[in-house]
């Protein structure tokens, strides 16, 4: 299989075919990327940044990209948040591909992204890099704060001194926390997280809004509600299921099974990501600060949520992934954990107006597509 000779393959990240930056400002921005055959017709290629490339969105994002024709420039730390043999996987699904070139880089190097920034000039950036994991911030929350903080305070930074066209980062439907109006929409207040996680994303919303009103740069925030699919992360329901259920473990089952969520297919959050990332906000003329729309505003800014629309209760997820995997699950019940919301639903209307996408995959066919690939990778 094509995925298990690429982990083979992948074996340290020295392997890679990494862009260091670790000399001072090039006096000179290195030579272009070579850019692909375009068909007649088509529009010119765009020179992007992607953050988090070697992660699970970051990965599919950027190859689609690299399939239309853009040049990319990927971006990870390569960090042991979870197995980095996975993540050096995706990257050797990359490397090699035209147009395609990868910095070893931590958000946190303020001067390692200044000289990258200055060095490669990029028209728009897709910012998916983050600390993760709504649990893991309650063990260990300084690292949201150096990754989801600092880190974007230097991507916004960089923009803003690169002149970038766009910048798309990614929110997270986390940031709807203590709301119980459903389905969650981005016109919402959304002042009362129940995570840091949730918080730190949050904070990049105002952070993007002020680099949007201070400097006209514009930028969209995407509020994912839970990705899943083909070379997923390790720390995500779907796939510690999967493992436990393979391995004959019982699962953990939060607040009893009596949860729903809003369960997206990553084709659908990249099909958005691109929608969007091709749709440069402009200043909203209807915006209105007596009645402010958090949603939009008279700077060049906006906030989308990507999400299927579709709320599916925990038990079913199960039940369609013991079907898939031929095995029933052991269950261990469990009350709702801390930070944890019981159900998420996105209202994607604005979505759907601004970029005529609606996402529409159903876990019925997302599920087979993850554990087709799970035995792919891992074997039977």
């Amino acid at each position: 299989m094509e995925e298990q000779a690429a982990r083979q393959r992948m074996t340290s990240h020295e392997e890679l075919e990494v862009y260091e930056l670790t000399s001072p400002f090039p006096p000179s921005p290195p030579a272009p990327l070579p850019e692909p055959p375009q068909p007649p017709g088509s529009p010119a290629p765009l020179r992007v940044v992607v953050t988090g490339a070697a992660g699970f969105i970051g990965f599919h994002v950027s190859k689609r990209l690299l399939d239309r024709g853009d040049q990319v420039i990927g971006l990870d730390n390569l960090n042991s948040y979870y197995d980095v043999t996975l993540k050096e996987a995706r990257l050797a699904q990359l490397t090699g591909r035209p147009g395609f070139r990868f910095a070893k880089l931590d958000l946190a190097d303020r001067e390692g992204l200044a000289r990258l920034f200055a060095a490669e000039k990029p028209q728009r950036v897709v910012h998916l890099a983050a600390q993760a994991g709504v649990r893991y911030s309650l063990e260990n929350p300084h690292a949201y704060v150096v990754s989801n903080l600092v880190g974007f305070m230097n991507i916004l930074e960089g923009c803003r001194h690169g002149g970038v066209e766009h910048l798309v980062y990614a929110s997270s439907s986390s940031v709807y926390g203590a709301n119980k109006v459903s389905p969650f929409s981005v016109h919402h207040n959304v002042d009362h997280p129940v995570s840091l996680y949730a918080a730190t994303k949050k904070a990049n919303e105002l952070m993007a809004h002020t680099y949007s009103h201070l400097y006209g740069l514009p930028t969209t925030g995407l509020r994912f509600f839970t990705v899943y699919g083909p070379w997923g992360r390790p720390d995500m329901a779907l796939f510690i299921f999967t493992r436990a259920i393979l391995a004959g473990k019982p699962i953990d089952v939060f607040n009893y099974g009596k949860m729903q969520r809003d369960f997206t297919y990553i084709g659908d959050i990249v099909e958005g990501v691109v929608r969007v990332l091709d749709k440069v906000p402009t200043p909203d003329p209807a915006w209105d600060a007596v009645a402010a729309d958090p949603g939009t505003s008279a700077a060049p800014y906006r906030l989308y949520n990507i999400g299927n629309n579709r709320p599916v209760e925990l038990l079913r997820f199960i039940e369609v992934l013991e079907e898939c995997l031929g095995k029933k699950a052991e269950k261990h019940f469990l009350p709702l954990q801390p930070g944890d919301v019981v159900s998420t639903c996105a209202d994607i209307n604005e979505l759907m107006r601004d970029v005529d996408f609606r996402p529409s995959t159903p876990i019925e066919e997302g599920i087979p597509h993850f554990v087709e690939w799970y035995h792919s990778y891992y074997g039977p």
